[in-house]
């Protein structure tokens, strides 16, 4: 199964059709959404062509490719306009003998993961940069942010295909995550 992995589109337009256009140039067989899906949230600046509502109907056309977890940016009122679930705060993936832990990271994180096994992923957004760390008995990746990347970040996603991750901008750069 091919995944495609992004977080934090916190309601840009721009940046949606941006990575719905790369999930289907990537072919993938799921977008998994890190959280912060609408809302920008009060310590952003707006994104670029910020219109939750618009992206609201880009994701619902996809609802039934989409995996999701709560953000913090994320309300039970974004729910009620979106045809697929957001709100679990975290959703539990194998990848051969490891289990990936995707949450979006404002609970459970870098500094303050959850019970993982040796070799586990820790899969998380919030930062808004990309990261890929090796831990003592865990990996950490984060896919950075769709539309608000910091740090001198860019605007990117994760590609999971054939037990490795891809890190993408939206420009063609790749950096790979071995592990």
């Amino acid at each position: 199964m091919k995944l495609m992995i992004a977080s934090d589109v916190h309601g840009s337009v721009y940046y949606c059709e941006k990575m719905i256009n790369a999930y289907k140039e990537e072919k993938a067989d799921k977008l998994l959404l890190l959280g912060d899906l609408l809302y920008h949230g009060p310590r952003n600046d707006l994104p670029k062509e910020y219109e939750p509502k618009k992206v609201i109907s880009m994701l619902n056309d996809i609802a039934d490719e989409i995996l999701c977890v709560r953000g913090n940016c994320d309300a039970e009122v974004d729910q009620m306009v979106l045809k697929f679930p957001i709100m679990a705060e975290y959703c539990i993936l194998y990848l051969d003998n490891r289990m990936i832990f995707a949450t979006h990271g404002h609970k459970f994180n870098e500094e303050n993961p959850p019970l993982l096994k040796n070799g586990d992923i820790l899969l998380a957004g919030h930062t808004h940069i990309p990261k890929f760390a090796k831990h003592e008995n865990f990996y950490y990746i984060n896919p950075g942010s769709v539309s608000i990347p910091k740090e001198g970040s860019r605007n990117g996603y994760i590609v999971l295909e054939n037990d490795k991750f891809v890190w993408k901008d939206f420009d063609g750069n790749t950096l790979n995550f071995e592990l």
